[in-house]
């Protein structure tokens, strides 16, 4: 019964691995599609390509969540066993975050900047959040740093 369920979790994982996979070609597909159209019929396609730009960034950001889930829950097929294996697989997955908001921060920034100035408090923010979840993951390293070594000498000394 256990292996039932263990092959159920992998094939989940599995089918929302290549779905967030097909999503990502998907929205790369469309921004490329927009900026193509604007061109093609001779429409202003600065903030289309800023667009895309933000399209793409976020199936960036999609694609390595769709890697990680598949890396992670399909191929290696394990549970986090030690304190360093959770502290990387969790540093993984923020910084897949913390990169995807940044650059998105940085897209709004740029099409706020085009068009109306006064918007630019909203793309700031996410900004600020970005550099606020980066400050959160260091300390997080920083603490996490010595029970991981701590750990580590433990089970050095009890093999």
């Amino acid at each position: 019964m256990t292996h039932l369920l263990d092959y159920a979790n992998a094939l989940v994982y599995l089918l929302a691995s290549i779905a967030l996979l097909l999503i990502s070609l998907l929205l790369i597909g469309y921004g490329l599609w927009e900026v193509g159209h604007a061109i093609y019929h001779g429409q202003p396609y600065i903030n289309v390509s800023l667009d895309a730009v933000g399209l793409i960034v976020i199936s960036m950001a999609v694609f390595d969540i769709a890697k990680y889930l598949f890396e992670e829950q399909v191929v290696r097929d394990r549970e986090l066993r030690s304190a360093r294996e959770a502290r990387r697989t969790l540093t993984k997955f923020l910084v897949i975050i913390i990169i995807a908001s940044a650059l998105e921060a940085l897209v709004f920034i740029f099409q706020t900047g085009t068009t109306d100035m006064t918007n630019l408090l909203y793309p700031t923010a996410l900004l600020v959040a970005s550099v606020f979840l980066l400050m959160g993951l260091g300390v997080f390293q920083r603490l996490t740093a010595g029970n991981e070594q701590l750990l580590e000498g433990e089970e050095e000394k009890s093999r």
